[in-house]
């Protein structure tokens, strides 16, 4: 397990830290009922995916 040879400063720690934030989620249009929806997931409002209906809506 790697161990670090000095002590990191506390302004080097929060700059590290400040990159974690939470991003824009990202949303495309339904092919078939335009709705908002995750990218390559089937649309939960007409249960499309890949223009072929996979969930019974």
């Amino acid at each position: 397990m790697a161990v670090p040879k000095r002590k990191m400063s506390r302004s080097n720690t929060r700059h590290r830290r400040s990159a974690w934030k939470a991003g824009k989620v990202t949303l495309v249009a339904c092919d078939r009922c335009r709705s908002p929806k995750l990218p390559h997931t089937a649309c939960g409002t007409c249960g499309t995916y890949a223009k072929r209906q996979v969930l019974d809506v």
